[in-house]
C-alpha cells in the first residue's frame, strides 16, 4: 500500500519535445537531458527477409547493448536461413548499435545505416512542400485538402458538374475560408465500380475550373488525376500539385512532374476503381503498402522529383477490406518510416458507413473522429469534404497536443 505522502504516477509523453518538458519540469541540467532523453524513448523495429547469420549477430549485439531481438525459433538453431527481426530497443540502445554495426561484415555496416535512416524518418515531425511559387509548410498542424467534385457519380453526392465555372470558383473560396490548405479538384469519381472518363471529358470538366479558382484564391491547388494529359492540362491552368491514385503507375505522369516542377500525392491503389474490390488480398498488409509506395517513390525520384515535392497516402477504401482500412489508421504512424508527408483520405467514406449504418450525408461526425485518430497517428494532411467541422475539431486536438 503506498503511503499517503508518496506521489507516484506512470508517466506518458507524445513525442521528444514532451518528454524533454518533463525533465525540465524537474529541473534537470540541459547536459543531462541531452544524455537520458534518448534512453527513455523506446521503439520496435520490424526488418524482414534477414540471412540467418545477420539476425545471430544482430540479435548478440542488442543483447550486448542491453536491448534485444526476436527472431524465429529455428534461426537459432540453424535450421531457418531467412527470418524476420524485430528489434527492441530504446534511441540510445540504436544509437549505439548501429555504430558496432559498422565494424561487422555480411552487409550489416549498411544494415545499420538502415536503421539509423528509418529512424530519423520516423522521427521527422515538419516538412516543407515545394510547390514553386507557393510553399506547404506541415508540422505540428494538420494540414486539411478540401474537395471539389466535378462529377455527376460522386459516392458522396456532392458532385458540381453543372454548377458553373463562377460558382465552383466561389465555392473554392469558401473552403480556403472555412479552413481548407488545399483545394483538390476531381473530373472523374473513383468510387468501386466507377466507370472511366475520357481524357477530353475530363479535361473539359476541370481544366475552367482550375483557371477561375485561380483567379480567385491563393492556396495551392490539386489536380486529381491519374492521366498525363489531363494533368498537363491543369497544371497548365494554375494547378500545383498531382493527386495520382495510382501511384504513379504511368511513368509519363512522374516525368510530367518533374518537368514541371509540381508536387506530387502518390497513392497506394491495386487494379482500378472498377475492379479494385478484387485485390483485397495482402501477405502483410503494412509491409506490402510500404513497399509499394517506396516503389512509386523510387519512380518518382528517377524521374527527377526531389522528396522535398512528394507526399504519401496510404489510399484508404482503394483496394482495402472494412477491416483493413481500420488497420491502417490503427497502425498509420509505421509510414513515418518513409520519411515523406503524410496524406489520409477518409471523408464520408464505406467504412465509416458500415461502423454508424448512416448514408454518405450523414457521416461527418465519423469523418471528424477518422480525422483525429489519423492526425494522432502521424497524419500531416487529411483530405475531406466537410472542412469547417474537421478544421474545429483538428484546432482543439492541436491546441491540447501542443499546450
Amino acid at each position: 500500500m503506498f503511503s499517503n505522502k508518496l506521489m507516484m504516477r506512470v508517466v506518458r509523453f507524445e513525442d521528444a519535445e514532451e518528454l524533454r518538458q518533463l525533465f525540465r519540469g524537474i529541473k534537470v541540467d540541459p547536459y543531462g537531458i541531452k544524455i537520458m532523453a534518448p534512453k527513455a524513448e523506446s521503439f520496435v523495429i520490424k526488418i524482414g527477409s534477414v540471412s540467418s547469420i545477420r539476425a545471430n549477430i544482430l540479435k548478440q549485439e542488442m543483447l550486448s547493448i542491453g536491448a534485444d531481438a526476436a527472431v524465429s525459433r529455428d534461426t537459432l538453431t540453424g535450421k531457418d536461413k531467412i527470418t524476420d527481426c524485430l528489434l527492441i530497443g530504446t534511441l540510445s540502445q540504436y544509437v549505439r548499435l548501429c555504430e558496432k554495426l559498422k565494424r561487422q561484415p555480411f552487409g550489416l555496416g549498411v544494415l545499420g545505416k538502415e536503421i539509423s535512416d528509418t529512424l530519423s524518418n520516423f522521427l521527422k515531425d515538419s516538412f516543407v512542400v515545394d510547390l514553386g511559387k507557393r510553399k506547404l509548410r506541415l508540422g505540428k498542424a494538420c494540414a486539411i485538402m478540401g474537395i471539389l467534385n466535378l462529377t455527376p457519380d460522386s459516392f458522396s453526392g456532392d458532385g458540381l458538374l453543372r454548377g458553373g465555372d463562377l460558382g465552383i470558383a466561389s465555392l473554392a473560396q469558401k473552403l480556403v475560408s472555412d479552413g481548407a490548405d488545399v483545394v483538390d479538384v476531381g473530373g472523374e469519381s473513383t468510387r468501386p465500380g466507377a466507370k472511366r472518363v475520357s481524357v477530353k471529358e475530363e479535361i473539359k470538366r476541370v481544366c475552367p475550373v482550375v483557371k477561375a479558382i485561380r483567379k480567385k484564391i491563393q492556396a495551392p491547388i490539386s489536380i486529381d488525376t491519374y492521366k498525363p494529359e489531363v494533368a498537363k492540362s491543369a497544371l497548365d491552368s494554375g494547378a500545383d500539385i498531382i493527386n495520382d491514385v495510382t501511384g504513379l503507375r504511368d511513368r509519363r505522369m512522374a516525368k510530367l512532374a518533374a518537368k514541371y516542377k509540381a508536387a506530387v500525392v502518390i497513392m497506394h491503389m491495386r487494379g482500378t476503381p472498377k475492379n479494385m474490390c478484387k485485390f483485397t488480398k495482402y501477405d502483410s498488409l503494412i509491409d506490402d503498402i510500404i513497399n509499394s509506395l517506396k516503389d512509386s517513390v523510387r519512380i518518382a525520384r528517377d524521374a527527377g522529383i526531389s522528396n522535398n515535392k512528394i507526399i504519401i497516402d496510404p489510399g484508404i477504401g482503394f483496394a482495402k477490406t472494412f477491416e483493413q482500412n481500420l488497420e491502417i489508421l490503427r497502425r498509420l504512424a509505421e509510414f513515418k518510416a518513409l520519411g515523406l508527408p503524410i496524406m489520409v483520405g477518409t471523408s464520408r467514406k464505406a467504412f465509416i458507413g458500415k461502423i454508424l449504418d448512416k448514408s454518405p450525408q450523414e457521416r461527418i461526425f465519423g469523418t471528424v473522429a477518422s480525422c483525429l485518430v489519423a492526425f494522432r497517428n502521424g497524419a500531416n494532411i487529411v483530405r475531406v469534404h466537410d472542412i469547417k467541422q474537421v478544421r474545429q475539431a483538428l484546432d482543439v486536438s492541436q491546441r491540447i497536443r501542443n499546450i
